[in-house]
């Protein structure tokens, strides 16, 4: 899987449960507006979809997020006056052209988009974006789901999510929109505080 080139993840967040998961994206609902983009990235049921509810609950979406893998996306309205949250769901699609042929352009500008399996298929539907990976244990001890024929489809293991296997979460912010004291309100909003440079590093 391809990471971004621009940096090093500018955090990385253990996430103990599933609630620990909803809870820090509820926080960073709390920095987002209308026109932010954001990237989920991870192996099958690694908790995209767990993210995205955490998301809506923290923006007062409504209606009940699931993955949107058969409709490949759904617009969930605000039903507090801020930004209605569209939630992709890219497996299925195999390129970045493909993602533009959705015309997610037209609800952009008064929304949150988030597009699940974005990487490589949705940088270029913003300036600026949230790249958020999440990462779980591999393996069928881990996750509960056979790799094997008669696992599973894709779309039904990202709803086997386990509460009791404790993932991780990486992210980064590109662009300018994450410049600044943008940057700084949205460690704070999961969590981490701006590291303070040494002396060595001022130099």
């Amino acid at each position: 899987m391809t990471e971004p080139q621009e940096e090093s993840p500018l955090a990385t967040i253990a996430l103990p449960t599933a609630e620990a998961t909803q809870a820090l994206a509820a926080g960073l609902a709390t920095v987002l507006l209308p026109g932010d983009l954001i990237i989920l990235v991870g192996e099958l049921g690694a908790g995209k979809t767990t993210f995205t509810q955490g998301l809506g609950l923290g923006l007062g979406v409504k209606g009940r997020i699931a993955s949107p893998t058969f409709v490949l996306s759904r617009v969930h309205s605000s039903s507090t006056g801020g930004p209605d949250l569209v939630h992709v769901d890219a497996y299925r699609l195999g390129s970045a052209a493909e993602v533009t042929d959705l015309d997610l352009e037209e609800s952009m500008d008064r929304s949150v988009t988030v597009v699940e399996w974005g990487r490589d298929r949705a940088e270029d539907l913003a300036q600026s974006r949230l790249e958020i990976e999440l990462i779980r244990p591999v393996g069928d001890a881990a996750t509960g789901v056979s790799g094997g024929s008669d696992g599973p489809a894709p779309w039904e293991a990202e709803d086997l999510e386990d509460d009791a296997v404790e993932r991780s979460l990486r992210l980064w912010a590109i662009g300018p929109r994450w410049e600044g004291e943008a940057r700084a309100a949205l460690l704070r909003a999961v969590g981490h505080e701006q590291p303070h440079r040494g002396a060595a590093d001022a130099e």
